[in-house]
């Protein structure tokens, strides 16, 4: 494991909501602290803890749940499955957050930097925070999934998260659901042939999710913990985690099943993305960035990665970046992964200027036949050289 300097001192300021002194000492002892926000889900918080409570070969954990601003029984559900329930330790807390901080960016930052607070008390250097939701169901090795991948090196843990078709969001909605993660995946697979990974190696999955999200204490206290922002939070976490120079893994060994709900708590989320596919009744075919432009984007990240910290390597070219506003990106970044995120924004916007984007069913065919003709082939944009030398370049529109 990569040992990175203690740097948790925004920690100490104190907590804004005054409900965690209401909290008993950490026990001695403790390696992992599970967070679960909830609010108004009396229907689904019993299934979504008794599947914490649940947990084989588990190291020693405990469950805080935040019910904030809720309307129905949730808090009361929640206690009366906490009593039920063996060791683990589950704490149900109670509040009323003001409406401008009711939101889930919010309310998750409290809970992760709570559960931060009582691995440093509980002295667990060596701990990690989990988060999941109250509408999302566990699997049983869940915890010991996630001690296995962050033992390994990684940061944090992305896990597989499946989506519960009971009741089902609508046919049209699963479809384009089914297509997006095939395109994200089709992705990952490429991304991890051109440049592997030796903390997030093939096979993985493209998500890192608050309902599955595993952090290292010491990579949460690095990133300096939740970004302030309303919504999508876990991923301004992940991005946060990876620029200050540490590895996500994105397990497939890591599964939990969701609520596939179209009405859900966060203003932008799982339940938000299933809804505007319903809406569209299963015809889309929004714009991505194309196979190739993909491929030589995850060329020049290996480059990158390999001659790292020497920056004296310049492939803005093959991204669209020129070679001056290249070397404040690279040089104005601490790490590689702070480094990489700011030029993949870079190259974004300069490909948007451009309109080259393409619609996704192109980019999807494009990125199928560069895993084809990749079995045997040393892997790069050269395959699509040969391609091309054979047939059309037009694959991508």
């Amino acid at each position: 494991m990569v040992l990175h300097p203690r740097r948790d001192d925004w920690l100490d300021a104190t907590p804004r909501l005054d409900v965690w002194s209401r909290l008993p000492p950490p026990a001695p002892g403790l390696r992992c602290v599970v967070v679960v926000p909830a609010r108004n889900e009396a229907e689904r918080v019993e299934g979504a803890l008794r599947a914490l409570a649940g947990q084989v070969g588990a190291p020693p954990f405990e469950v805080v749940l935040l019910a904030n601003n809720c309307d129905d029984d949730t808090a009361a559900i929640a206690r009366r499955a906490a009593r039920d329930s063996s060791p683990p330790r589950m704490h149900i807390v109670e509040a009323r957050i003001e409406e401008a901080n009711a939101h889930i960016g919010y309310v998750r930052r409290e809970l992760m930097n709570e559960a931060a607070r009582r691995l440093r008390r509980a002295g667990a250097g060596n701990g990690f925070i989990a988060s999941t939701d109250a509408d999302t169901v566990v699997s049983p090795d869940w915890l010991a999934a996630n001690a296995i991948e962050l033992e390994g090196g990684a940061g944090a843990v992305g896990g597989r998260i499946l989506v519960d078709d009971r009741p089902p969001p609508g046919a049209g909605a699963l479809r384009l659901r089914r297509i997006d993660e095939a395109h994200a995946l089709l992705r990952s697979r490429v991304a991890s042939i051109v440049d592997p990974e030796a903390l997030d190696p093939w096979p993985r999955h493209h998500q890192h999710f608050g309902a599955s999200l595993a952090v290292r204490a010491d990579a949460y206290a690095a990133a300096g913990g939740v970004p302030e922002v309303r919504f999508l939070e876990d991923d301004a976490l992940v991005r946060a985690i990876e620029r200050a120079g540490f590895a996500v893994r994105r397990s497939p060994r890591v599964r939990v099943r969701t609520s596939a709900r179209l009405d859900g708590r966060a203003a932008v989320g799982l339940s938000w993305q299933l809804r505007q596919w319903a809406e569209r009744g299963g015809g889309d075919d929004p714009l991505v960035e194309p196979a190739d432009r993909h491929v030589v984007a995850m060329t020049a990240r290996a480059r990158l990665r390999r001659a790292w910290p020497d920056r004296s390597v310049d492939l803005g070219e093959s991204l669209g970046i020129e070679a001056r506003r290249w070397r404040e990106l690279v040089d104005g970044a601490a790490t590689f992964g702070a480094a990489w995120q700011a030029i993949d924004e870079e190259r974004c916007r300069a490909m948007a200027a451009a309109g080259a984007f393409v619609p996704r069913s192109a980019a999807m065919r494009g990125l199928g036949e560069w895993l084809r003709l990749a079995r045997g082939r040393p892997a790069g944009p050269a395959v699509f050289d040969q391609r091309r030398s054979n047939r059309s370049s037009r694959y991508c529109g």
